[in-house]
C-alpha cells in the first residue's frame, strides 16, 4: 500500500486544542459511541432470536444496524485514543484504511436505505406477492449488492489516493482520516480526484434518493386510497422509523455539500462527521425501537426470558 511520498505518519488535529473541550468530548462521545453499539447489538440480537422478527424488512434492519456499528467504530475508537492519550499520529497505511472503510460503510448504507424503502414499497403495495417476491435468496442478493455497489463507487477514487504524494505538510484538519482533508494536503495534482469524489458522492446521492422518493410516492398514493383512517395510520407507522432515518441520513449529506462558505466547509465537515459517525448510529436503534411495536414486544420478552434463566 505505501506509495512514494515522503511522510509516512499524519497528525489528525481533531475538533480542538482546548483540554476541558477534550474532557467533555471524550465523555460524550465515549458515551454515544457504547449507546450506538449496545443499541445496534440489541437489534441485531433480536433480530436473530425472536421468530416474530424474521421478517425481509428486520432482516435489512439487522444488516442496517451492522453497519451503523463498522461504520462507528471505523474512526471513533480511534479518537477517543487520540482524545485520552493526547497521542493524535496515525501511519500512512491506517489513514487509508480508515478512508477506505468509513466511505464503504457510508456508501453501502445509503444503498440499503434505498432497498429499505423498496422493501417497504412491496409490503404496502403489493401486499399479496410480498413473501414471494420478498423470499430470503432475493433479500441476500439485494444486501450483496448494496455491499458490491459500495465497493465499486469507493474503489476508483481510492486508487487515485494511493498515488498522491504528501511533501510539506502532515496535519489533518479533522478527528479521523477523510478524503477531503488529505487532497488539501498533499504535493500532488489533485483536481481529478476531487472530480471523481464528486460524481462518486453525486451519483450514490442521486440513484439513492431517486429509489426512494418513487418508492414512497407509491407508497403515500396506495395508503391514501384505504378506506379506513385506522388501515392509513398503520401503514404510515410501518415505514415512519425508516422515513426518519432517511431524514437524518440524507440531510446531513446535503449539509456536507451544500457549503455556505469555503472558509466554514471545514468545520460544517467536521459538525456533520460528528453527527455521522457518533450520533446519528446512537439514535437508530431508538428510532426504530422506540416507534415499533413488534421489535418493543421482542426486547420485552427477550428480557423476561434472560431474567426466567437468571433466577433459574
Amino acid at each position: 500500500m505505501m506509495r512514494n511520498h515522503t511522510i509516512t505518519t499524519f497528525l489528525l488535529l481533531g475538533l480542538t486544542d482546548d483540554p476541558q473541550l477534550k474532557a467533555v468530548l471524550f465523555l460524550f462521545l465515549g458515551l454515544t459511541y457504547m449507546l450506538s453499539v449496545t443499541g445496534n447489538l440489541t437489534i441485531i440480537s433480536l433480530t436473530i432470536l425472536d421468530p416474530q422478527l424474521k421478517t425481509p424488512m428486520y432482516y435489512f434492519l439487522q444488516n442496517f444496524a451492522f453497519l451503523e456499528i463498522a461504520f462507528t467504530s471505523a474512526c471513533m475508537p480511534r479518537y477517543l485514543y487520540n482524545l485520552a492519550t493526547g497521542d493524535n499520529a496515525i501511519t500512512y497505511n491506517s489513514c487509508i484504511t480508515e478512508v477506505f472503510f468509513i466511505d464503504l460503510f457510508a456508501v453501502t448504507e445509503f444503498f440499503l436505505l434505498a432497498t429499505m424503502s423498496y422493501d417497504r414499497y412491496v409490503a404496502i403495495c403489493k401486499p399479496l406477492q410480498y413473501v414471494t417476491i420478498m423470499n430470503s435468496r432475493v433479500c441476500r442478493i439485494l444486501v450483496l449488492c448494496c455491499w458490491a455497489a459500495g465497493f465499486l463507487i469507493v474503489f476508483p477514487p481510492l486508487t487515485l489516493v494511493l498515488k498522491l504524494e504528501f511533501c510539506d505538510s502532515n496535519a489533518i484538519d479533522h478527528f479521523g482520516c477523510d478524503a477531503y482533508p488529505l487532497l488539501k494536503i498533499s504535493c500532488s495534482p489533485t483536481w481529478l480526484i476531487e472530480q471523481m469524489l464528486i460524481v462518486c458522492a453525486v451519483l450514490t446521492f442521486v440513484m439513492t434518493l431517486l429509489c426512494v422518493v418513487l418508492s414512497y410516492i407509491s407508497i403515500i398514493r396506495t395508503i391514501l386510497q384505504f378506506p379506513s383512517a385506522q388501515q392509513r395510520t398503520k401503514a404510515f407507522s410501518t415505514c415512519s422509523s425508516h422515513m426518519v432515518v432517511i431524514a437524518i441520513t440524507y440531510g446531513s449529506c446535503i449539509f456536507v455539500y451544500v457549503k455556505p462558505s469555503s472558509k466554514d466547509s471545514m468545520a460544517i465537515n467536521k459538525g456533520v462527521s460528528v453527527l455521522t459517525t457518533s450520533i446519528a448510529p446512537m439514535l437508530n436503534p431508538f428510532i426504530y425501537t422506540l416507534r415499533n411495536k413488534q421489535v418493543k414486544q421482542a426486547f420485552s420478552n427477550t428480557v423476561k426470558r434472560i431474567s426466567l434463566l437468571l433466577r433459574k
